[in-house]
């Protein structure tokens, strides 16, 4: 079944409206579907790199958009909708431990959640069940998004067609980098402010019962 929906999504990189395809997945991804944008965003940019910024543009804007939909379902739909979603998707067992995460760190999660695979559906969903700050929820969203589509954007758009080997190979790294920078950071104003390391280890243990 995924595989049959990937490459239903990397067929849409040839569609007319190729545009569109990439707003409503990057829309869907969010809160419900499971296949990422970056399949797609990579091959547009490949295809057309002197748009790419455009096209890191749209997903951005739309995944934001998308995760205040993940977000209200969270908030007003969790136990009709938003349960069966991350069930569905096989991440049920994670939510309890994202939900004490975010009532801990918030928009930390958020922005550490641009440099990892962590399903950025599960932190909407999550969040608004928690009922994170909306303002806090917001603004980290269009950082994060930005991170990861804008940077492929800006790259493509910079460099061109040779970058799509380059990406592929440091990518990775490059985000891992801007993880080591923003969990420094939090480790050393934790520090600061005499944080320990319970938080960690309550949250690693979460449970259903410990997210009400």
């Amino acid at each position: 079944m995924l595989t049959k929906l990937y490459q239903w999504t990397l067929a849409k990189a040839a569609h007319a409206h190729a545009e569109r395809w990439l707003f409503a997945i990057s829309f869907m991804e969010s809160s419900f579907f499971p296949i990422p944008p970056h399949p797609l965003l990579g091959l547009m940019c490949l295809a057309r790199p002197e748009k790419a910024l455009r096209f890191g543009l749209i997903c951005t804007i739309a995944s934001v958009m998308g995760g205040l939909l993940g977000y209200g379902i969270g908030h007003f739909l969790y136990e009709a909708v938003g349960h069966q979603i991350l069930a569905t998707l096989g991440l049920a067992q994670k939510f309890p431990v994202a939900a004490c995460y975010l009532r801990d760190y918030g928009a930390e999660i958020i922005l550490i959640k641009g440099a990892t695979p962590i399903p950025f559906k599960l932190i909407t969903i999550t969040a608004g069940f928690i009922g994170l700050s909306l303002f806090t929820f917001l603004w980290a969203s269009i950082l994060s998004r930005a991170f990861q589509f804008m940077l492929v954007g800006f790259l493509f758009w910079k460099f061109g067609r040779p970058i799509k080997a380059f990406i592929e190979k440091y990518l990775a790294l490059l985000s891992a980098g801007f993880l080591v920078l923003i969990v420094g950071g939090f480790l050393a104003a934790s520090m600061l402010t005499g944080g320990s390391g319970d938080k960690n280890d309550k949250c690693s243990h979460a449970t259903l019962a410990t997210t009400h």
